[in-house]
């Protein structure tokens, strides 16, 4: 307890700034947006399936333009891209709170999510893994601890926000808030981390004692066998979220009661990210990451058969514990397979990806649900196709492990 102390008291400014980012980019997460799904359709006459439609087009056209700037943030520091990105962000929260036509929604959407999810995130995970090394895992699971700590307050924050102001006053807190940001960030990040800032990073190699270029991952077996494994997560949680309205609806729950289960999944996932953060540090993310998915097969197919909330608060913890230990392995994977030179361009492609994966999945529930498909069945197939994804990644890894360059020690 007095190293990991230490370590907070002598790291403070870089894990506050990276785990505001990652709080913060919960405007641009499904399960926030989807908070006011039911509003939005109601707002604009939308269905199911137009409203998935219009916000796996928007989602898409973001990974798209991840592709294209991802790779900017192995150039400038941390702090000037963190304050572009939090005034474009709040813009388009704010556009939210002003919209006047359904038309204007695959807009807005893409604001959301390339800003949100897209390069808020990005950018913080990034940041972390080139500033830390011998304790990336530690790093990456404490600034990761926003994206938890997110899930369980902004929720259920905003939709009793909603019931006082509204949910176009709801979208105009949320860009005052990134406004209040900008100060602060630029206060915690007077100076990069040394000595591996932006601007002068080095924080270790990959496998083969390389640093790999966005080109080189790219063609190696790893990458595309490990992308699955990857995704699946981002496909079937964000469907999950997206579609929080309609499960609720059809199990007889309230949207306030199930919501209020989200504390139980952020001590779930904080738990899970410290002790997964640790094993990362003494064991790398390669022998970790097979057993992060395993919960999430778990979590659907509970709640694929619960008729109480009890039942789906332990699928609920289960999704919590699956998402703890994602968000510190493969975060920590990257930089450990890949090297850190390169990493903003290399994970721009996984987050590019992800992205798309996160269109996919409301779009393609959406639709089944408009065509008379029982989404307790579908969230039954979810669960089968996770497992075969976490099968394949554990074969990739285990066949991988040889190539990772001898650890060398280098300083905090």
């Amino acid at each position: 307890m007095r190293a990991l102390g230490d370590f907070l008291r002598t790291n403070a400014p870089w894990l506050t700034a990276g785990g505001l980012l990652t709080f913060g980019s919960a405007f641009g997460q499904t399960y926030f947006i989807a908070v006011f799904a039911g509003e939005i359709r109601a707002e604009f006459d939308l269905s199911h399936g137009e409203w998935g439609s219009i916000y796996a087009l928007g989602t898409l056209a973001s990974a798209a333009l991840m592709l294209l700037v991802g790779g900017v943030v192995d150039g400038y520091r941390t702090r000037s891209l963190a304050v572009l990105n939090l005034v474009l962000f709040a813009a388009v929260c704010a556009a939210m709170a002003l919209n006047p036509a359904a038309g204007l929604l695959v807009v807005i959407v893409f604001g959301l999510r390339f800003c949100g999810q897209g390069m808020m995130s990005h950018l913080a995970i990034v940041s972390v893994g080139r500033w830390f090394a011998a304790q990336r895992g530690r790093a990456i699971s404490i600034v990761s601890m926003g994206f938890s700590l997110a899930e369980a307050v902004m929720p259920v924050s905003f939709v009793l926000l909603t019931g006082w102001l509204g949910w176009r006053g709801a979208w105009g807190v949320a860009a005052l808030v990134l406004l209040a940001y900008v100060p602060v960030v630029l206060l915690l990040l007077r100076r990069e981390r040394s000595p591996r800032g932006a601007a002068q990073g080095d924080g270790g190699t990959g496998m083969l004692g390389r640093h790999w270029t966005r080109r080189g991952a790219l063609r190696h077996w790893l990458f595309w066998v490990s992308l699955p494994g990857l995704l699946a997560q981002p496909i079937f949680g964000t469907a999950f979220f997206f579609q929080q309205v309609h499960l609720v609806e059809r199990k007889g729950w309230t949207l306030e009661a199930f919501t209020g289960l989200f504390p139980l999944y952020t001590g779930a996932g904080l738990a899970a990210l410290l002790a997964t953060g640790a094993a990362i540090d003494r064991w790398g993310a390669g022998r970790v990451m097979p057993f992060y998915l395993l919960p999430l097969a778990a979590a659907f197919t509970l709640i694929s058969v619960a008729e109480s909330l009890a039942l789906a608060a332990l699928g609920m913890v289960l999704m919590g514990l699956m998402h703890g230990m994602g968000a510190a392995a493969s975060g920590a994977f990257w930089p450990e397979y890949y090297g850190t030179r390169h990493l903003g361009a290399i994970r721009s492609v996984a987050t590019a990806t992800m992205v798309f994966a996160t269109a996919l999945g409301p779009l393609v529930t959406g639709w089944l649900i408009d065509l008379g498909v029982d989404y307790d069945r579908q969230l039954q197939g979810m669960a089968l196709i996770v497992l075969a994804a976490a099968a394949l990644l554990a074969a990739g890894l285990r066949r991988a492990r040889p190539l990772l360059a001898a650890a060398q020690p280098l300083p905090l």
